[in-house]
């Protein structure tokens, strides 16, 4: 069995299971009443989102998990890749649950977030020099030519890491959206797993499938959030596959969404500060950040800016497979 049908195998397993999990999983944490709290900053339409069950993510990610292990046989990329999504999902979880048990919108404090999504980075970057992986990285659109980061690779593997997985939580704002973007991302990510030979490729399948069947569950209106369980989750999944690939670059074209997403929120906390020390008052850049938020205060349909950013993603890793032109022949 070649890598593509493992990972058509693994996609369809995965989703039949989360499928399955999520019916289950949603009354569970109605009955918890682990309902997510909006913010009461956001645009007023979210305001009848109070309440909804969040930590949804768990359905796609134990998926994810189970399946991945059917296939990787003792392949440690595969291995490695899925450790490094469960151990952010963790940190996502023990967020979430916070958030729920006291009822209110923050969770860990941001510096308990960053010390322990160092510790899974460094674990990851230690399997990264501890087994003899390269350090050279695609450049895209170079026709396969590769750029050796040498002792730059460690910390270009924290910002990379650590970067994508909170700019996926930052997308995670919309119902559908971040859930949506990241199955394109992962597709793209499996087809080059494929044709690169790498053993990744199952366990890129197993996030696609429990994505669309998580994506049933979550698009608008949603009936669960993915919350940070998912998000942290999906966001340690495109990094780790990405660094395994040598592909790390590539996510600045095909997971540009996510980098969109954060510069908008960098560039109005910035702006506001500025502001605010040159004039005494802080002023805004965007209506709301991140900017999916600034949209929907432009008058956009929540349904029309997750297309918007579906279809833009989708674009993006079209040119994404053209950037790669002449890696893996």
């Amino acid at each position: 069995m070649n890598s593509l049908e493992t990972a058509v195998y693994a996609l369809l397993i995965s989703f039949v299971m989360s499928v399955i999990l999520c019916p289950i999983l949603i009354p569970a944490l109605h009955r918890l009443h682990f309902g997510q709290t909006i913010r009461d900053d956001g645009p007023e339409s979210h305001l009848q989102k109070q309440g909804t069950p969040t930590m949804g993510g768990i359905s796609f990610l134990l998926a994810f998990v189970v399946t991945s292990l059917l296939f990787v046989r003792g392949n440690a990329d595969a291995m490695a890749v899925v450790l490094v999504t469960l151990g952010y999902g963790l940190i996502g979880f023990l967020d979430d649950f916070i958030k729920v048990a006291f009822k209110r919108s923050l969770g860990l404090r941001a510096y308990q977030k960053i010390i322990l999504q160092i510790g899974v980075t460094a674990l990851f970057c230690a399997y990264l020099i501890g087994s003899g992986k390269s350090t050279e990285v695609y450049l895209p659109f170079c026709g396969g030519k590769t750029w050796d980061l040498g002792m730059l690779f460690i910390p270009f593997v924290f910002v990379t890491l650590i970067g994508t997985v909170n700019g996926v939580n930052l997308t995670d704002g919309l119902d559908g959206l971040s859930s949506g973007v990241t199955l394109i991302v992962a597709a793209f990510f499996l087809i080059c797993a494929w044709a690169s030979g790498s053993g990744v490729a199952p366990v890129c399948g197993a996030i696609a499938g429990g994505l669309m069947a998580f994506l049933l569950f979550n698009s608008y209106p949603a009936k669960v959030f993915m919350g940070d369980t998912g998000s942290l989750a999906l966001g340690g999944f495109v990094a780790s596959v990405a660094l395994v690939l040598q592909m790390p670059l590539f996510i600045l074209i095909v997971g540009f969404v996510y980098l969109w997403e954060s510069i908008t929120v960098i560039l109005q906390v910035g702006y506001f500060k500025v502001t605010k020390k040159m004039y005494g008052e802080g002023k805004r850049l965007f209506k709301m950040a991140p900017f999916h938020h600034h949209l929907e205060k432009c008058g956009w349909k929540e349904t029309r800016v997750v297309m918007l950013f579906y279809v833009a993603t989708a674009i993006l890793a079209l040119l994404g497979f053209i950037a790669c032109r002449g890696m893996f022949i």
